[in-house]
């Protein structure tokens, strides 16, 4: 691997989802997901951050972005993110999106496209 700076590398994109149960909770958890897999960042682990494992808290603040995926207007995972003092993210809020969130609903392809729609905005 060579140290070229010619300007083609991507910035390092973290996501990180709300682990609720409710269906607003899947819907982020899918989109996160859904962003992995489409190679735009990596999905990582909110609940080693809000454990305080310093390791997970110092990529989060050494990557170029990190997009937190809040299911509901608990803002756990924003929560997450003030709590160890990381400033560099982006919240998007599932609830936000006109999705209701229900108890022991299932998340829809539509809802999770909705939240990736927004996603996207947020990277741009």
């Amino acid at each position: 691997m060579s140290d070229c700076c010619c300007g083609d590398l991507k910035p390092t994109v973290l996501f990180y989802a709300c682990s609720g149960g409710a269906n607003v909770a899947e819907v982020a958890d899918k989109a996160a997901r859904e962003m992995m897999f489409a190679g735009e960042g990596i999905m990582f682990c909110l609940a080693g951050l809000g454990a305080g494992t310093n390791g997970m808290i110092q990529a989060a603040r050494d990557a170029d972005l990190n997009v937190v995926i809040d299911g509901c207007p608990m803002d756990c995972a924003k929560k997450i993110f003030d709590n160890c003092g990381v400033t560099n993210y982006v919240q998007v809020k599932v609830a936000d999106l006109g999705i209701e969130k229900v108890k022991g609903a299932r998340a829809t392809d539509e809802q999770v496209e909705k939240v990736l729609e927004k996603v996207r905005e947020a990277l741009t």
